[in-house]
């Protein structure tokens, strides 16, 4: 026989040599163990108290920056560490707003109650606080709740379905302001979010993200159907963060949080601070925002529909439905043409032309490019006044 036992006399025993070297290796073990002083004495051994089974998160750990100066290595490529953000956050608490609302659902045999939460934050000191209209809207009470731990019932001023915006006014004064940033907003600048999300007591709760995207455009099932000129960000905004600030990180307004995609991850949008200052401003004003009206909708030119239906131009708006008491009919436009100028300044998609359309006041006479077929033609518009 061949192997490490044959050299065994025949008749006797053949070892178990498997078993042996592991007694021998667990008589080691003990050993080392008596030697270092780890074996069990005349103390008892405490056994944890069994607990119920614990909600599992998991956590990236991020180490902690060495102070400056003591063994920290230089950012690779310039790139300086984020900050705490804690006092920007203790800056901006005081003028951000929780909102509260009551209204009720009509069924088939009774009326049932409805609450909802919701953000907001305060623009003036005199008490006018800014928050989404769809928080708002249809609502029977609404309270506003500010960390200072006053509570107040609130009153709409006024309210914009077009850009989702609404100003409500508490009767209190001495109020800390917030305020708005005065442009320079740039893709790949930090942002804090702070709202009420998910209506969680205690102070606002507060995310970190950067702006992804500037001028965005997103589709709703509700009215108006679509939102223009949105930032987009990573920073989480919730269930009840719509209406809270976009902050930046010296302690100004970038935009109002609105909206969320279910969809994805990481992405969500605010209305523009640049959209949102006229609006609360002739909502203050006037109880209402002042448009003018031109008297279509429209939709963008895409490549999609440019090879579908042999479009001769590849960027405007496209007439999708006009009023025919409305000014552009007038004019002569018709349903299919496509919007390319307004006063020489093109258009190419739908967010383009409100934006600057918007910018001219009502009665205004303004001169529209637009291509019918193969053809461009001209037209003067003289623009209305769009109603709420």
């Amino acid at each position: 026989m061949s192997g490490y036992v044959s050299w065994l006399p025949p008749g006797l025993p053949r070892p178990v040599v498997a078993l042996s070297l592991k007694i021998a290796f667990l008589s080691l073990l003990v050993a080392l163990a008596s030697a270092c002083g780890l074996t069990s004495s005349d103390k008892p051994i405490a056994t944890p108290t069994p607990t119920s089974t614990p909600i599992v998160i998991t956590v990236v750990a991020t180490p902690t920056p060495s102070p400056a100066g003591v063994g920290a290595p230089a950012p690779a490529g310039g790139v300086q560490a984020l900050p705490s953000i804690a006092d920007l956050v203790e800056k901006v608490t005081p003028w951000v707003a929780s909102i509260t609302v009551e209204s009720s659902r009509r069924g088939v045999f009774t009326t049932f109650p409805e609450e909802a939460a919701g953000s907001g934050f305060v623009v003036r000191a005199d008490g006018y606080i800014v928050t989404n209209n769809h928080v708002v809207q249809g609502a029977e009470q609404i309270q506003v709740h500010l960390p200072n731990g006053g509570s107040y019932d609130a009153v709409i001023i006024g309210a914009d379905d077009i850009r989702d915006i609404a100003v409500l006014k508490i009767n209190t004064t001495g109020l800390e302001a917030a305020r708005f940033a005065n442009g320079g907003t740039r893709v790949g600048d930090w942002v804090i979010t702070m709202g009420n999300a998910l209506d969680l007591k205690g102070a606002p709760t507060v995310t970190l993200g950067i702006i992804s995207g500037l001028g965005r455009t997103i589709q709703t099932e509700q009215f108006p159907g679509y939102y223009y000129d949105l930032i987009q960000t990573d920073a989480a905004i919730n269930s009840g963060n719509s209406g809270g600030p976009m902050v930046n990180l010296n302690g100004a307004v970038v935009g109002i949080n609105q909206a969320t995609l279910r969809q994805a991850q990481g992405i969500s949008f605010a209305i523009s601070a640049s959209t949102a200052q006229p609006i609360i401003d002739s909502l203050i004003e006037f109880g209402r925002v002042i448009r003018p009206r031109i008297g279509f909708d429209g939709d963008d030119v895409t490549p999609t529909r440019v090879a579908r239906f042999r479009l001769s131009v590849d960027q405007g708006v496209i007439v999708t439905r006009i009023a025919s008491d409305g000014p552009a009919f007038a004019a002569g436009i018709r349903i299919g043409n496509i919007v390319t100028m307004i006063d020489g300044i093109p258009t190419p998609d739908m967010a383009t032309f409100l934006s600057l359309l918007w910018s001219y006041q009502v009665g205004d006479t303004i001169q529209i490019e637009y291509v019918r077929g193969d053809e461009f033609l001209m037209a003067d518009v003289e623009l209305g006044e769009r109603g709420n």
